[in-house]
């Protein structure tokens, strides 16, 4: 529920640097064990930094206040038991909590999740987890499982292994919502403007100008060059959703601000 799906998108996966370290957020997969396939820590690195990608607190703050607002068109009722899957900063969860019986916010970065349980300690309703802490949660136990803008950071394999353990989690009749996924040939240029159209309908659109400057100077622009993002179009990502047991549609509207990534809701099949 926090990432950026703008020109520097706020990921992450549940990529490992090792497979000594637990914390980073390892659980295993279907005939493998922690950590096999999991890579990229640089990632999870980057998005522990201080890094530019939100560029003023007023982005920082409507964008995660916009992605926890759309969830609410998903949720199922007041009892409901919510999985936010690589949540990322998630400063608005309360917004999602206050219509849910219980929130988990999985996280990858372990900076990230300590402010998140400073910021949500007061709350009963929300708990923080690694992804790591997933394997403790009850199978068949969750209504609502939002993964959004992180598929792309992921290799097939991992994106597999996600996929697998939200299946396995997700009640019979619960429901995955997996946004801001790209398709191929998207220019980062379409990023670039998403943001600037809403720096310019939120009022901080000189900030999202410098903004963008700092970002193809850091060492965000430097991954994606280098390792680049996952892109599916609607066939393939329907595919690979119905190999791991969902039945997955394309939803009118992504989730945030980008709408020229795409959200697809997902039951089990």
């Amino acid at each position: 529920m926090g990432r950026w799906s703008g020109f520097g998108t706020r990921i992450i996966s549940f990529r490992t640097a090792s497979l000594e370290n637990p914390e980073l957020g390892r659980y295993p997969s279907p005939g493998r064990s922690l950590g096999d396939e999991f890579s990229m820590r640089e990632w999870i690195d980057l998005y522990d930094s201080d890094h530019p990608i939100y560029v003023n607190a007023r982005h920082r703050d409507v964008h995660f206040r916009g992605i926890a607002t759309d969830i609410l068109q998903f949720m199922p009722g007041p009892d409901a038991t919510v999985l936010d899957f690589s949540c990322g900063e998630a400063l608005h969860a309360d917004i999602v909590a206050g219509k849910a019986a219980r929130l988990i916010l999985a996280e990858p970065a372990p900076g990230v999740r300590k402010r998140l349980e400073a910021r949500f300690a007061a709350n009963p309703k929300i708990e923080v987890r690694s992804l790591a802490g997933l394997v403790d949660v009850p199978k068949q136990s969750v209504d609502l499982v939002v993964m959004h803008s992180v598929a792309q950071y992921m290799t097939p394999a991992e994106l597999d292994a996600a996929l697998a353990l939200i299946r396995s989690l997700l009640k019979p009749g619960g429901l995955f919502v997996l946004g801001d996924v790209i398709a191929p040939g998207t220019p980062a240029a379409t990023d670039a403007l998403a943001l600037l159209r809403f720096g310019a309908a939120k009022g901080f659109f000189l900030a999202a100008m410098n903004g963008l400057v700092r970002t193809v100077l850091s060492d965000y622009w430097r991954l994606r060059s280098t390792i680049g993002l996952a892109r599916y179009d609607d066939a393939a990502i329907t595919a690979k959703l119905a190999a791991h047991g969902f039945v997955a549609v394309r939803a009118p509207h992504n989730l945030g601000h980008n709408q020229a990534r795409t959200t697809f809701v997902c039951k089990p099949s």
